[in-house]
């Protein structure tokens, strides 16, 4: 069997897509299309869950990021039929309660309406005052009050005179207060005078005078119940007044709000302070505040004209459901219900919130806090201070509001797996699960209304038009990204940065249509902008620091292949993988594992071919053998089992003492029967090798060995295929450990038959014999050994 007659043949190294089979010249006459392409599954668990009016199907979408969750769902929303927008929501303060402000919903629109009436009304209301109180009218009510309660007080006081001066006193005012005072021929007596009148005389005006000073007292006790009364009959008055001047404005709003009852309580309540207020204005102060009469629209949806879409990118708890501003007045920290403000849940009420879930998570108090809200189904604002305890600042409890939204969440399946693994409110919250893929077949029909798609990037990006060439192109990358030569891949925020680079080599150029020579530099140049990793690899390699032989043939050694992943650039490289093989107990030591750089699936493989290499060359005698595999310079972890096959041909190698090809590469995991099972990254992989090669000049042998359930997913550069057209570098697709042995030994594997033997010069014969000879050996040292004890005890009798 000859090199060139296994090989795989070009036409299986890569699919393209022929631009001849397009009904276009350019995507200027593609029709655009506003269905989405392959997302049928995940389309109809969104469908159900905006549908469902139930608790409980809110929308988690599950996909990598990329794959434009985000954008299908946003179009989606957008096809809905146009609903009436949600309620109107504001704050106004409850006079009874003033910290615990009340919310009112209003019918859209009506929210901004009854603020600016009222915000009317308060600058009209100053008028009103000063017109109410600088009226004639009322300047006249209320000097009529002054003069009665001024009045009243007169009169008793001139009664107590004219009895005072009947008895020979009189009443007189001083400093001190009013006191009577003896009295003859109009003149008042000095003290010394008034001693020298008749005892009996001057007894009987001292008891007068002290009744009638008992009188005045008591007249003078009624001064404050007369000032009392005096204030009522003035507060009334002013209530009065001012309830005339504002009955019109408040009936006028009653009416236009007849069929909402919360706004004519608000109404009323808010008529009763205002007089109430007023009640308390003495005759020098006429202003008081009108702060606590405005109201606070926290969601105004009167320009809003379908139902709300609301997207947070940075999605903390303030954020969603809002804050309570506070100020700095005499040194404290005060609020009220004017600095309440809304979040995004305010916003997104009636409608739909969009989330990323792993930003979300991130956010202390908001996806408990959420949760919360979804089960109470209503927004309740808190100050994150008061929820940690760390604030004993007294502060409002403003009333909760209905919540009525459906949440949509963006995150990958690990996320999505883990909430529903640990957390169990999650499922009874999240229940319409959509399931976003990540291709979808190559089918003659997917083709074009993948097609259609591209050209509809290209139209809402307002690009050049691109060729059928360019659009062959295209597709031939994302059929690369797909890792599958049968299927498209939908990552379509990776396509639309093709698209945009490739139209800016095409303006590059000054050219008017993107043709395939730009998408393919575009790709050329983000492969250069990622790959200083890989140059410095190869380079490492050329110059001999990192041993890989390409040519001859070595005992023990092999080339195995590994793919690394930085960010969206993945590259291949080669890996010399080596074993040695001694007598010994059946032990395969993987050195990885020993020093605890192997990871469980890579540990699982050696298992695996252990368990082989027992199972195909010793079943009835004892596996008499230590081995040990090991990645040379190798100093990170290592994971995976695709290089579980070219340890095993290293280890037989090892064994039979047999040269392997060093001008092959292998990569492959095998399983206890020694078939060849699929990898990933294969495409990589043999270019990372052929690079390598290349580098070092192509000779003709050079390949790679992939299992054949790889070849659907071989899309290779365009220069790999070229090379292999040329005979210059190989691809072979082995079912079997069997075929792998044979083309890197150039001998025959060998058949067991029926008496257990394999035929000789075969490879299997020469592991067979060496495994018999590392037996005999074992045997016989056994044996040594157990006849030193019996030889001694003899010497000894």
């Amino acid at each position: 069997m000859t090199t060139q007659r296994q090989a795989l043949v070009p036409e299986l190294l890569r699919e393209s897509c022929d631009p001849s089979t397009f009904d276009f010249e350019t995507t200027d006459e593609v029709q655009e299309m506003d269905d989405v392409v392959g997302q049928e599954r995940a389309l109809a668990a969104v469908e159900l869950g905006i549908k469902m009016k139930r608790e409980g199907y809110n929308i988690f979408a599950i996909g990598p990021h990329g794959i434009g969750k985000r954008y299908l769902i946003q179009h989606y929303l957008d096809r809905l039929p146009h609903l009436p927008p949600p309620k109107d929501w504001c704050y106004v303060n409850h006079f009874k309660e003033p910290r615990k402000p009340a919310a009112i919903g209003l019918p859209a629109g009506r929210g901004i309406e009854l603020k600016e009436q009222m915000e009317r009304f308060l600058e009209a209301m100053e008028d009103m005052f000063a017109t109410a109180f600088e009226s004639e009218e009322y300047q006249v009510r209320r000097q009529i009050f002054e003069d009665e309660a001024k009045k009243e007080s007169e009169q008793a006081i001139e009664s107590l005179q004219e009895r005072a001066q009947a008895n020979g006193l009189v009443l007189l005012r001083t400093p001190v207060g009013f006191v009577f005072a003896p009295v003859h021929d109009g003149e008042v007596l000095p003290p010394d005078e008034f001693q020298k009148l008749a005892e009996e005389e001057r007894k009987k005006l001292e008891k007068i005078s002290e009744e009638l000073q008992q009188e005045l007292q008591k007249v003078m006790n009624r001064t404050p119940f007369r000032e009392r009364k005096k204030r009522e009959k003035v507060r009334q008055l002013n209530r009065d007044m001012i309830d005339v001047a504002i009955r019109p404005w408040f009936e006028e709003l009653r009416e236009k709000y007849t069929d909402l009852p919360e706004v004519l309580g608000y109404l009323d309540a808010v008529r009763e302070d205002v007089l109430s207020q007023v009640e308390q204005l003495d005759n020098k102060e006429r202003e008081f505040s009108m702060r606590s009469y405005h109201i606070n629209l926290i969601v105004d949806n009167s320009k809003t004209q379908h139902t709300p879409i609301v997207e947070v990118s940075n999605p903390t708890y303030r954020e969603l459901f809002g804050n309570i501003e506070r100020f700095a007045h005499m040194g404290t920290l005060e609020t009220d219900y004017q600095l309440i403000r809304p979040g995004a849940l305010h916003r997104a009420n009636g409608g739909y919130l969009i989330l990323e879930a792993r930003k979300l998570l991130s956010q202390p108090f908001a996806w408990e806090s959420l949760k919360r809200a979804l089960k109470r189904k209503e927004i309740r604002i808190e100050l994150v201070e008061q929820m940690l305890a760390i604030n004993s600042t007294i502060s409002l409890e403003p009333q909760p509001i209905p919540l009525q939204v459906k949440v949509i969440l963006l995150g990958d399946r690990m996320l999505y797996y883990l909430l529903s693994l640990y957390d169990p409110e999650f499922e009874t919250l999240f229940k319409a699960a959509a399931d976003f893929g990540e291709d979808i077949a190559r089918t003659p029909e997917n083709q074009r209304l993948y097609t259609r798609l591209l050209a509809t990037l290209i139209k809402r990006e307002d690009l050049l038009p691109f060729s059928r060439g360019a659009v062959a192109r295209l597709l031939d990358q994302s059929v690369r990204l797909a890792g599958d030569t049968k299927k498209f891949s939908i990552r379509m925020s990776e396509i639309r940065d093709l698209l945009l680079e490739s139209e800016h080599w095409a303006r590059e150029r000054q050219a008017t249509l993107v043709e395939a020579q730009d998408v393919h530099q575009a790709i050329e140049a983000l492969i250069f902008r990622s790959d200083r990793a890989r140059e410095q690899l190869l380079e490492a390699t050329l110059r001999e620091t990192l041993l890989i032989h390409t040519e001859g043939s070595k005992v023990g050694q092999i080339n195995g292949l590994a793919v690394i992943q930085f960010g969206r650039f993945s590259f291949g490289r080669p890996n010399r993988i080596t074993a040695r093989a001694r007598i010994g107990k059946g032990e395969v030591i993987d050195i990885e594992r020993e020093v605890k750089l192997g990871g469980p699936l890579h540990t699982k493989g050696v298992l695996i071919l252990s368990n082989y290499l027992a199972a195909q060359y010793a079943t009835e005698q004892p596996l008499s053998l230590s081995a040990s595999l090991v990645f040379e310079q190798s100093y990170g972890a290592i994971d995976g089992d695709s290089a579980s096959s070219a340890e095993l041909y290293v280890l037989l190698s090892a064994i039979a003492q047999v040269p392997l090809r060093q001008d092959l590469a292998v990569t492959g995991s095998v399983n206890q029967f020694g078939e060849i099972q699929p990898i990933g990254g294969v495409n990589e992989k043999i270019e990372g090798f052929f690079d390598l090669c290349k580098a070092r000049g192509l000779t003709g042998t050079q390949g790679v060995l992939i299992p054949k359930s790889n070849i659907k997913h071989l899309m290779l550069r365009p220069d790999v295929v070229y090379a292999a057209s040329q005979k210059k570098f190989h691809v072979f697709a082995v079912e079997t450990v069997q075929e792998g042995i044979e083309l890197l030994t150039g001998m025959p594997a060998g058949e067991v038959d029926e008496q257990g033997s394999y035929p000789e010069d075969s490879f299997n014969a020469r592991v067979s014999e060496r495994l018999q000879h590392f037996l005999t050996k074992r045997l016989s040292f056994q044996q040594a050994e157990s006849s030193e004890p019996s030889k001694e005890r003899t010497e000894k009798t």
